[in-house]
């Protein structure tokens, strides 16, 4: 029992590490994926959307060397296997992407805001927990694997043991595998990077190439801390498990699930049964790092919400992005970066989804003001 408790101390507090730089940079950078797509959309600029995909290109290439190297089996996270629940994850997608833009900015965007005051996000937080758990074991749970989940491709009857684009592509070509991964990620990762630095406007920005450049190494760091360091024998029953992940399964940076998590813990503390987790370390190292910057900075002061209008779409907006995240596995940090790091298809299509649900949210909210 005591290699067991230590192990998963380790995971813990290596997650929230991780977690707390993640929030101090995030904060300092104004990091935030609807903010970057609605700078696409209403200015044209593209800084904060390249700093966004230069930390999925470091978290992709990441991810693939330690794949590669034999550190972390990526195949044993939630995202490569091979069921696709394509119906999931497009559904899922859609109904975060607008979530988070009624809500003005996803999971992780508002657990920085709470670390800088923001009593608006605090009630945000409490309600995509709870939106969450109840898709994860109540309701919403309920019409999820009924309406969503039952619609899947089996890839395994189809030959594939995953839909990670590595294992699709290795054996649908016959190449080696370690080649196939290697193939994508530099496709991928190196494509993404030429993108991102082809702007010589973000080139001249340290603080957001550092930001996008450390996010990714967080990512990536996840991964080696819960599905390298976090994965070895439990004593009690002498299999091979991850230590304190939720899923467990390993686990790298993702804010939706997490809430559930951590409200349940709350609410159920004197459960023994139930433990603190990677996931929610990382959900309390964000806000304490962006308390930190916020406070250093003199940018820590109380936030309410604007108006009746302002609290309904908020609420409406956590709900959405409570169901969404579970449905879809993850949010533009779970799916967006940790997900998408994997390579698995599903990652590809939720994200994609998420910011298509965002686009069209605003570009409702534009055409609704317009014709006011």
């Amino acid at each position: 029992m005591t290699g067991s408790i230590s192990t998963a101390t380790i995971v813990v507090w290596g997650g929230f590490v991780l977690a707390f730089v993640l929030g101090f940079v995030a904060n300092r950078a104004n990091f935030c994926t609807m903010g970057a797509i609605s700078d696409i959309m209403h200015m044209g600029h593209w800084g904060r959307m390249r700093m966004w995909l230069l930390a999925i290109a470091v978290a992709i290439i990441g991810a693939s060397v330690l794949s590669g190297l034999g550190l972390v089996d990526l195949s044993k996270s939630i995202y490569p296997r091979p069921r696709l629940a394509w119906l999931s994850a497009l559904v899922g997608g859609l109904t975060f992407g607008i979530g988070m833009t009624l809500a003005g900015g996803c999971a992780n965007k508002n657990l920085l805001r709470i670390g800088s005051g923001s009593l608006r996000s605090l009630v945000v937080l409490v309600f995509i927990g709870i939106s969450a758990y109840m898709t994860i074991k109540g309701l919403f749970g309920q019409w999820r694997v009924d309406y969503l989940d039952r619609f899947a491709i089996d890839l395994t009857a189809h030959g594939f043991k995953g839909q990670d684009l590595p294992t699709l592509l290795a054996q649908a070509t016959g190449i080696a595998p370690k080649t196939a991964l290697a193939l994508i990620a530099a496709v991928l990762g190196g494509g993404l990077i030429a993108f991102v630095f082809a702007d010589p406007r973000f080139r001249g920005n340290p603080t957001q190439v550092a930001t996008g450049i450390l996010i990714g190494l967080v990512v990536t760091a996840g991964w080696y801390v819960s599905g390298h360091l976090g994965y070895g024998e439990n004593p009690d029953t002498m299999e091979m498990v991850f230590f304190a992940t939720n899923t467990r399964a390993a686990e790298s940076m993702s804010f939706v699930a997490p809430l559930a998590y951590t409200l349940e813990l709350l609410m159920l503390w004197t459960d023994k049964s139930l433990t603190m987790s990677f996931g929610i370390a990382t959900a309390l190292g964000v806000m304490l790092g962006a308390a930190v910057w916020a406070f250093a900075n003199g940018k820590f002061h109380l936030e309410a919400f604007a108006s009746v209008r302002d609290t309904r779409d908020h609420l409406i907006g956590a709900v959405m992005m409570g169901f969404g995240g579970v449905t879809a596995l993850g949010c533009t940090i779970g799916q967006g970066i940790s997900g998408v790091s994997t390579l698995a298809l599903g990652s590809f299509l939720a994200i994609g989804s998420i910011v298509a649900g965002s686009v069209l949210t605003m570009k409702y909210q534009l055409w609704r003001e317009e014709d006011a």
